[in-house]
């Protein structure tokens, strides 16, 4: 519940400021929230799946913004970059190659991962471990990587 209110008053804000775009982005996500609350069980959402809804809506800005720019519409894709920027202020700090790689590497060594075979299963390890750190495709280069070596 702690999500629902820190975007309220970053939405209040946003109201005071007249940052239409973050007043958009921040109604987004209080919109995800509630039909996340309302569908299913209902009731609070647990941290991990305020991550899960905050990923997904920064990875729908982003996958927009670059199809915009592919189409040469950067008066598109600016607005949807900086709902990006807005939401992922919410998100836990993003992990450094370095850092991913690492987490990589030590779970191949407990699991022990034997070529690509094991892709699935690493990447689910990795991926539970690092929700909302970094992206599925960074962690897939690094794993694929690691694997094939």
């Amino acid at each position: 519940m702690s999500l629902q209110n820190d975007v309220m008053t970053a939405m209040k804000a946003a109201m005071k400021e007249k940052d239409q775009t973050a007043l958009a982005a921040l109604r987004a996500v209080k919109s995800e929230i509630l039909l996340a609350q309302t569908s299913g069980e209902g009731g609070d959402l647990t941290e991990e799946q305020e991550i899960k809804i905050l990923s997904k809506l920064v990875k729908q800005r982003k996958d927009s913004a670059a199809i915009y720019l592919e189409q040469d519409r950067k008066d598109l894709a600016l607005p949807e970059i900086d709902q990006a920027e807005v939401i992922s202020q919410f998100l836990p700090e993003a992990l450094s190659e370095e850092e991913i790689e690492k987490v990589v590497v030590m779970t191949i060594d407990q699991i022990g991962a034997e070529g690509m075979k094991d892709m699935g299963k690493v990447m689910g390890i990795v991926n539970k471990k690092l929700a909302g750190q970094t992206d599925g495709k960074t962690i897939s280069t690094i794993v694929k990587a690691k694997l094939m070596s």
